[in-house]
């Protein structure tokens, strides 16, 4: 019988319900990558986050695959894609990878009755979050609640002490070739911090929004100074 051989996928990037900049991480997208084939699959992740909801449904997808699922974090697993993680049947860590947990956030606007539904709504979402840490860990639902509180870093080593990852990934002479196909695969890592994440979707919006000025239209320039000076502002904001 011809054995299927394991396929390598790789979850690079923020994490979101649609693709903005064509770089991000859709459910719809992961998808398709994972059921285009069957048998054993190792996951690639190297993502600071993003969406929840979205994270959630790729966890959903990894937890009712019919193949072993290994998770390879060999840059940094932030935020939801920490949740994705715990899908992993075994989840393996690069020594110098780092795995991030926090409290779930969200924008909102009204008055003190909407503000009450936000926080009641996030509070929800951290218990479903606690849920796939619990099952992964065994860890108390309050040790992690507390630990998302502090917005927990975790290297190599104390991601398996707290039962998030399982071991660390050692360099083999069998595993080169997928190390080296990885590593062309592997996107830049810099956001390590929720305002880094903030800043770096705010360089690609003002990219995106940047208005193509003409030399004799000076109300175009003048529109788009005032564009990239606002965006500027919302960029610095903490």
């Amino acid at each position: 019988m011809e054995q299927t051989q394991e396929r390598i996928l790789f979850l690079n990037g923020t994490i979101a319900e649609d693709s903005w900049f064509d770089d991000d991480v859709t459910p719809q997208v992961f998808k398709d990558e994972l059921n285009a084939g069957e048998g054993d699959v190792t996951i690639w992740i190297n993502s600071p986050g993003g969406d929840c909801v979205a994270a959630a449904q790729i966890y959903n997808m990894l937890m009712e695959y019919k193949g072993n699922v290994t998770i390879k974090i060999d840059g940094i697993a932030a935020s939801a894609a920490s949740v994705i993680a715990m899908a992993g049947t075994k989840v393996l860590v690069s020594p110098v990878s780092m795995l991030m947990i926090h409290n779930p956030a969200t924008i909102a606007f009204g008055d003190k009755n909407e503000m009450q539904k936000a926080i009641d709504m996030l509070s929800e979402v951290k218990e479903s979050i606690i849920n796939a840490y619990e099952i992964k860990t065994g860890m108390s639902r309050a040790k992690l609640s507390h630990l998302m509180d502090a917005e927990t870093w975790m290297n190599a080593n104390s991601a398996i002490e707290l039962g998030f990852a399982d071991e660390i990934m050692k360099r083999t002479n069998e595993d080169s070739e997928e190390d080296e196909e990885a590593e062309e695969q592997k996107g830049k890592v810099s956001l390590f911090s929720r305002a880094e994440v903030t800043n770096s979707l705010m360089d690609k919006l003002a990219a995106k929004c940047r208005i193509q000025q003409k030399p004799d239209t000076a109300t175009n320039k003048k529109s788009a100074d005032a564009l990239m000076d606002r965006l500027e502002l919302m960029k610095n904001w903490r």
